[in-house]
């Protein structure tokens, strides 16, 4: 007769979801400030491209003038090209300047961690969610445990450290 137990559940030979993570880096989520620090770098770097070229186009009255804008190009250059240029360092870099300097990366909170240029845009227009409410979309990475602001989690996006 055997010692086996038959009202026993049978056990499996693999490992739980504990110990295979185990084996992988912790993530470490990208805090408040140094996400602030890397947005002030990447605004100084887009300032330094779009500020001389629309100076160049309209003049040095351009900035001391009180129209809202000077004309198409002026919206193309302050609007659209800085959402074209954040978007693509997003989805082929997985970081703007600003982040890389900062080591620092967004990535997919799921099994594939490159965004999509799809999720890559709908994360930049979800700063304007962000930006509601004086801003609290923003200072939510300072309260949520993984660092996440609404326009990460309505994107199901993290900001992590790089692995070096």
């Amino acid at each position: 007769m055997s010692n086996e137990n038959v009202y026993q559940a049978p056990q499996s030979d693999l490992r739980n979801d504990a110990e295979q993570t185990s084996n992988e880096a912790p993530i470490e989520y990208a805090g408040f400030w140094v996400r602030v620090l890397a947005s002030i770098i990447d605004s100084i770097m887009i300032m330094l491209v779009t500020m001389p070229v629309l100076t160049a186009v309209y003049g040095t009255q351009m900035w001391t003038n009180d129209k809202m804008y000077q004309g198409t190009f002026d919206v193309l250059m302050t609007y659209v090209f800085p959402v074209i240029v954040i978007v693509l360092f997003w989805v082929y870099k997985s970081a703007t300047p600003g982040k890389m300097v900062c080591n620092i990366e967004i990535v997919n909170d799921g099994p594939v961690k490159k965004l999509g240029v799809g999720q890559a845009l709908a994360r930049y227009l979800c700063y304007y969610i962000s930006m509601l409410a004086l801003f609290l979309g923003f200072i939510w990475v300072a309260i949520d445990k993984r660092k996440r602001g609404f326009h990460d989690i309505i994107t199901n996006t993290i900001v992590v450290k790089k692995a070096c």
